[in-house]
């Protein structure tokens, strides 16, 4: 699997951001205790030497030696001295929390806390490399990296916690003689605040979404259908699937994870079908597309992802919390550069599970069918696609009955006919919703059967005679089930979408918007409120003190003399941009919604203005 110039480009982004997470905190700290020992051991020498220079009862050479002692042994090397004739200054010195004991122990947690990260760096490359050699090691890899990058990541936020609340200490007591006590309990919070997200996030438990629209297709559905699949099975040398699901998505595909259909829960192999694509496939071209999906039964392919699914699905929901909790961004990066890399050898690892399983396919049916079946799903996805986004873009209201289904019935032979199809095609993938697939040229081309560009279009225009969803009895009344819910979701999605986009024109568009962004009122103190609207930020008294147009950042400041909205403007001052406070006293508990809400109709005005 050759990598593209974007992912090279983004494995070495995220592989500095990770080298800076793990370095740059223990680095800094590092050198400032080099910097500050240096210092301290100078200025304890001279007070060495004016202290033996003043002593009129001692010789010149005693002196001297008293003073070479401290010159030979500084304060910065003293703790880590087991000579015996430096015993009782070591003792003296190294006191346990004594600021030379401090600064010692900084040094030593700092370069040991550099070597751990080297360790971590060349781990996740040996683990990554791993995942290459085959489906085994993958889990395994997957498995004592998880508990790896755990590990790895608490020790992470807490030592480099502890640098950060000791430097928010030091640095100032060293070069202004004075700390600040707000600083250091700002980070403080900020620390446990990491840890407390890094223990809650370890032992939360996510469930994997593993629900699909369709409906179950019994023996006494689709009989003739049931004993085609168990023939095929039988041919190799598997067990059939438990259960056939049916639905109207793009792909067909198996799984042996759990599932959700409707209320049913799932167990067992299962295999989804698409009824709309059955209809365009002749029986011979859908043989083949279930041909290469019961050969994943066979290389073990769906117990595979059944096993590691739940896994992947945990680790990123561990490291989405990792990037959204401040202080565990010294974790998240490194955690990503690990998923990157075993997600790599992933795809690699599906790019040949794909062309193995279309191998067999061929070889169970006929290239010819393979190659067919994969530009006719290939060309009904991209046309649907097409018409759904022609859909979406449109900027009035739609009703609920679309009719989606006819239009791309209708409309898939002339839109193969087109001048822009064979382009489309030329980097089609075939579409699925577990496996990055291999672009539809190069799995031809492994069947041995590849079809030039120019024949695509005379494929899609032959007409089956006969086709599986002909054989299923239920199909007509799943598909219009399935349809009708379709559209509804569609059309209700795009009523939401255009309240985001419009930038009211009329009264019409203007109650569309209000809808979904009423006026929200926050009570402060003294009877005074703030409003927050899809124009901006009002005061008490209905005057806009602020529009979305004028706004370039926002940050919400807690304190104990009144909460405050900081708002940077696009307005350029003498130095950087202006800014502008909103006081909000006597917000107290509202504090969350009111972040959640000035967030949202933020983030409408600013995709009302891209659509723009």
């Amino acid at each position: 699997m050759k990598f593209d110039n974007a992912l090279r480009q983004e494995l070495l982004k995220v592989l500095l951001y990770a080298a800076l997470s793990l370095f740059l905190i223990p680095a800094l700290t590092y050198g400032f205790v080099r910097y500050a020992n240096h210092d301290r051991d100078a200025s304890f020498l001279r007070s060495v030497q004016e202290e033996a220079y003043a002593d009129k009862n001692a010789t010149s050479d005693e002196k001297e030696a008293f003073i070479s002692v401290y010159r030979q042994h500084p304060p910065s090397t003293i703790c880590s001295n087991s000579r015996v004739k430096v015993e009782g200054y070591r003792d003296d010195a190294c006191e346990t929390f004594s600021t030379v004991w401090q600064f010692h122990t900084m040094q030593r947690v700092t370069l040991w806390t550099m070597v751990g990260g080297i360790v971590l760096l060349i781990s996740i490359g040996t683990l990554g490399g791993l995942a290459f050699v085959n489906r085994h090691w993958q889990y395994t890899s997957f498995v004592v990296g998880w508990r790896l990058m755990a590990l790895a990541g608490a020790a992470e936020v807490v030592l480099q916690g502890a640098m950060g609340v000791w430097l928010s200490f030091w640095v100032t007591a060293f070069f202004a003689q004075k700390y600040y006590v707000k600083l250091i309990v700002i980070v403080g919070l900020a620390v446990l605040a990491g840890v407390a997200v890094l223990v809650a996030k370890i032992f939360q438990r996510v469930k994997s979404n593993n629900r699909v629209d369709g409906e179950l297709v019994t023996e006494a559905d689709a009989p003739l259908l049931w004993r085609r699949i168990r023939h095929m099975a039988a041919r190799l040398k598997i067990a059939p699937p438990d259960q056939i699901v049916a639905g109207i998505d793009t792909n067909f595909f198996v799984t042996e994870a759990p599932l959700t259909v409707g209320k049913q829960q799932l167990k067992g192999r299962s295999l989804f079908v698409s009824i709309p694509l059955l209809r365009v496939l002749s029986m011979h071209e859908a043989d083949a597309v279930l041909g290469h999906e019961l050969a994943h039964f066979r290389g073990g392919d769906t117990r595979a992802s059944a096993q590691l699914g739940p896994k992947l699905t945990q680790y990123d929901s561990y490291v989405q919390g990792m990037r959204e909790a401040g202080f565990t961004m010294v974790v998240y990066y490194f955690m990503q550069l690990y998923r990157m890399v075993f997600q790599i050898a992933l795809s690699r690892d599906s790019r040949a599970r794909e062309f193995k399983a279309d191998r067999t396919a061929a070889k169970l049916v006929s290239p010819q069918a393979i190659s067919q079946s994969l530009v006719k799903i290939a060309a009904y996805d991209n046309y649907r696609s097409t018409t759904e986004r022609a859909l979406f873009e449109r900027d009035h209201k739609l009703s609920e009955q679309l009719g989606i289904s006819a239009a791309v019935a209708q409309g898939l032979r002339p839109y193969a006919a087109s001048i822009d199809f064979v382009d489309d095609m030329r980097t089609a993938h075939i579409p699925h919703p577990f496996d990055s697939h291999p672009p539809l040229a190069q799995r031809m081309q492994q069947v041995g059967h590849p079809l030039d560009p120019d024949d695509y279009g005379a494929v899609v225009l032959e007409v089956p005679k006969t086709t599986w969803a002909d054989e299923i009895i239920t199909a007509d009344a799943i598909e219009q089930r399935m349809w009708a819910a379709y559209e509804q979701q569609f059309a209700q999605n795009h009523e939401q979408a255009l309240a985001y986009r419009y930038e009211p024109a009329n009264e019409q568009e203007r109650q569309h918007v209000l809808k979904y962004f009423p006026p929200v009122v926050f009570q402060l103190k003294k009877d005074a409120t703030v409003e927050v609207n899809y124009s901006g930020i009002a005061q008490s008294n209905g005057e806009l003190l602020l529009e979305w147009d004028s706004v370039k950042a926002l940050q919400y400041n807690t304190s104990s003399f009144g909460d405050s909205l900081t708002v940077t403007l696009n307005e350029k001052g003498m130095i950087g941009s202006k800014t502008m406070t909103i006081k909000l006293g006597g917000i107290g508990k509202q504090k969350d919604p009111f972040n959640a809400v000035v967030g949202h109709y933020w983030q409408r005005h600013q995709v009302m203005r891209r659509a723009s």
